[in-house]
C-alpha cells in the first residue's frame, strides 16, 4: 500500500470525524442527521427502516431507536406503505426538512466547494469509485439514482403526476422520484 493513499486515507478518516463532532451539537445525533439525510434523498419505495438500515449500514436496532427518537422529536413520521401494507416506510415531516436546512453537513459541502471548485465534481466521481469497492468488498447493496437504473423507463408513465415507470415494480414514478436514491437500483 502506497503511503499517498494511506495518508488519503487517514485524512478521509479525519474528516469525518470532525464533521460528525459539528453534528453533535444540536439536538440530533450523528445517527439521526444521517436518517434525515437519506430520507430527503431517497425515493417513495426506499424509505423503509430495512432499506434505511442497509443504506446506513448500522443495525436494525440503532435504527429503530433513531426512528423513534425523530419521531419523538416531531421530524419524522412512520406511515403504511403504498407498495405493502404489512410494513411501514419513515416520511419526514415539514419539522424534519426545516431542520435539514440546518445540517451540519452544509458546512462540509462548503469547505469542499471552496477548496475544490469545479473539480469537487471529479471528487464526487472518485469517492463514488471507492465507495462501490468498499459496498462490493462488504456484500453491500450500492443504492443508485432511480433514473440511472435500469429499470427506470423514461415517458413509460400513464399520466402527468406519473410520466416515468419502475418496470421492476410496475408503478408510475414522477420527475422527482428519477433524481432520488432506490433501494432497489441496478445499474442501466
Amino acid at each position: 500500500m502506497s503511503d499517498q493513499a494511506l495518508a488519503a486515507a487517514n485524512l478521509l478518516e479525519r474528516i469525518g470525524r470532525l464533521a460528525r463532532m459539528e453534528e453533535q451539537t444540536g439536538d440530533l445525533y450523528p445517527a439521526q442527521w444521517a436518517v434525515l439525510r437519506y430520507l430527503l434523498r431517497a425515493n417513495r419505495f426506499s424509505r423503509t427502516p430495512m432499506a434505511m438500515t442497509k443504506y446506513l449500514a448500522t443495525t436494525r436496532g440503532t435504527m429503530s431507536q433513531s426512528i423513534i427518537a425523530l419521531e419523538r422529536k416531531g421530524y419524522v413520521e412512520r406511515l403504511a406503505s403504498e407498495v405493502d401494507k404489512r410494513s411501514v416506510n419513515v416520511e419526514l415531516t415539514v419539522a424534519g426538512r426545516n431542520k435539514l436546512r440546518d445540517d451540519p453537513i452544509i458546512n462540509l459541502a462548503g469547505d469542499l466547494k471552496k477548496a475544490l471548485g469545479v473539480q469537487t465534481a471529479h471528487l464526487s466521481e472518485l469517492l463514488l469509485s471507492v465507495m462501490a469497492q468498499l459496498v462490493k468488498a462488504q456484500g453491500g447493496q450500492m443504492f443508485g439514482l432511480c433514473k440511472s437504473c435500469r429499470y427506470f423507463d423514461k415517458g413509460g408513465g400513464d399520466t402527468a403526476r406519473w410520466p416515468h415507470r419502475c418496470a421492476l415494480l410496475d408503478v408510475g414514478l414522477s420527475e422527482p422520484d428519477g433524481d432520488r436514491i432506490c433501494v432497489e437500483q441496478e445499474p442501466a
